[in-house]
C-alpha cells in the first residue's frame, strides 16, 4: 500500500504582519471605497496574523504587467520548489537519482516548460523521471497530488513518487480590480511551497501515512464557484459568496459515501487534515461534518501563521500532524476543496517505525 514518508516545506522570502497588508491596502483604495474601514474587516476577521509573499510588500504598491508578474513567479518557484524537493529528500536519505516520478502541481502562474523540468536541470534529476504537472486544480491541488501519487505507486509498486506543491498566489493581486472578490482574495492568500514523498513499498526504519483509498469528485455546472478569469493584466480571482453554504449541503453526503466505501464513519477520523480555505470554510467543515473545533485546529494555526497558499497549504496541515507522530493504528481523513467546483478525499491510516 503506498504511503507518505514526509512532508517538507519551503517558505516564500518576505514575511509580513497582517497589519502591514491592511496598510497598504488602506493607501491603495482608500480613495476608491468610501467604507473602506468596514471593508478592511475582512482582515481582522479572517484570524490570519502572518503570511509569506515572493515580493516586498511595496512591490505590489506599483502597477505591474503578466509579464513581470509571472518572470518573477517563475523564478521564485524554482527557487522555492527545489529548497522544498532537496528538504524531502534529505529528510529520507534519497537522492534525485531515487525517484521515478515527479508531480508538480500549481494554479498561479505559467510556465512551458513547466516549473519541474527546470528543478530537475538545477538539481540533475536523472532523464528519465516520468514528469506530471498539473495545472488548474487551485486550492484541491495538495491532496489531488497525493492521490494521483497514490495511482500511480498502485500501478508501479517500487516507485518512488514527489509530489510538489507551488503557489504564489500574491502575484496575482490586481492592483486595479476593485471587486470585492480581490480585496477577499488579499486578504487570504499568501505564498508557498511543500513536498510530500510518496512510496509504493515501506522502507525498513521509516514511518508515515498509508494511503488507503482516495475519491475526486467534480460538482456539475458549477464553473463559476472559484477559480480565476484570465484578463490582459493576469489572473483575476473568483469566488462565490456561497461557498460556506455550498460546504455545509454539498460536502456531507460526498464523504459520507467516501467512508461508507471503505467501511468507515465519521467517528473513525482521528486526525481532521483539511485544507484551511478560511476561517469560515473551516466553520462550515465543521458543521456540515459534526467535526468538533478541536480537530480543526492544526488546520486554524496553518491559517494563522501562513494564511492560505491555495494547493501547498493542506500540505502544510499533514506535516504538522506527521511531525506530531500519531499513535499507531490511528486515521486521518485530508481534504481539500477547489475549481470545479471539486473535493478531493485520502483516506490515511498511520503506522510508526518498521525496523
Amino acid at each position: 500500500m503506498p504511503y507518505i514518508r514526509n512532508v517538507a516545506t519551503a517558505n516564500a522570502p518576505y514575511k509580513v504582519d497582517q497589519q502591514q497588508t491592511v496598510e497598504v491596502v488602506r493607501n491603495l483604495f482608500g480613495s476608491q471605497f468610501a467604507d473602506i474601514e468596514r471593508l478592511l474587516k475582512v482582515f481582522d476577521n479572517g484570524e490570519i496574523e502572518s503570511r509569506y509573499f515572493a515580493a516586498p510588500l511595496d512591490w505590489f504598491e506599483q502597477e505591474r504587467g503578466l509579464e513581470e508578474k509571472n518572470g518573477r513567479y517563475v523564478d521564485q518557484a524554482v527557487e522555492m520548489g527545489s529548497d522544498a524537493v532537496m528538504r524531502s529528500l534529505a529528510k529520507a536519505r534519497l537522492s534525485p537519482d531515487d525517484i521515478d516520478a515527479f508531480i508538480f502541481v500549481s494554479s498561479s502562474g505559467m510556465a512551458t516548460p513547466t516549473i519541474d523540468a527546470r528543478i530537475m536541470n538545477k538539481l540533475a534529476f536523472p532523464p528519465h523521471v516520468k514528469r506530471i504537472p498539473l495545472w488548474g486544480l487551485g486550492c484541491a491541488g495538495g491532496a489531488a497530488g497525493i492521490s494521483r501519487a497514490h495511482d500511480f505507486c498502485l500501478a508501479y509498486p517500487e516507485a518512488t513518487v514527489l509530489v510538489l506543491c507551488i503557489e504564489l498566489c500574491s502575484l496575482t493581486f490586481q492592483r486595479q480590480d476593485l471587486s470585492k472578490s480581490n480585496l477577499i482574495g488579499t486578504s487570504l492568500f499568501a505564498d508557498g511551497a511543500a513536498c510530500a514523498l510518496v512510496s509504493g513499498d515501506r522502507t525498513a526504519g521509516a514511518d508515515g501515512f498509508f494511503i488507503r483509498d482516495t475519491q475526486s469528485t467534480l460538482m456539475p455546472e458549477s464553473e463559476e464557484v472559484m477559480g480565476w478569469d484570465v484578463k490582459d493584466g493576469g489572473l483575476h480571482v473568483v469566488f462565490s459568496r456561497d461557498i460556506p453554504s455550498i460546504i455545509e449541503n454539498w460536502l456531507k453526503p460526498n464523504v459520507d459515501g467516501f467512508l461508507d466505501s471503505i467501511g468507515k464513519t465519521g467517528a473513525d477520523i482521528d486526525h481532521f487534515i483539511a485544507h484551511p480555505g478560511g476561517k469560515k470554510v473551516l466553520a462550515a467543515y465543521e458543521k456540515a461534518l459534526d467535526i468538533s473545533r478541536e480537530k480543526t485546529a492544526v488546520s486554524r494555526e496553518v491559517l494563522t501563521r501562513f494564511g492560505n497558499m491555495s494547493s501547498p497549504t493542506v500540505l502544510y496541515v499533514l506535516k504538522e500532524f506527521m511531525e506530531q507522530e500519531p499513535a499507531d493504528g490511528t486515521n486521518g481523513l485530508l481534504t481539500a476543496l477547489g475549481p470545479g467546483f471539486s473535493s478531493e478525499l485520502v483516506w490515511l491510516e498511520w503506522e510508526g517505525l518498521m525496523e
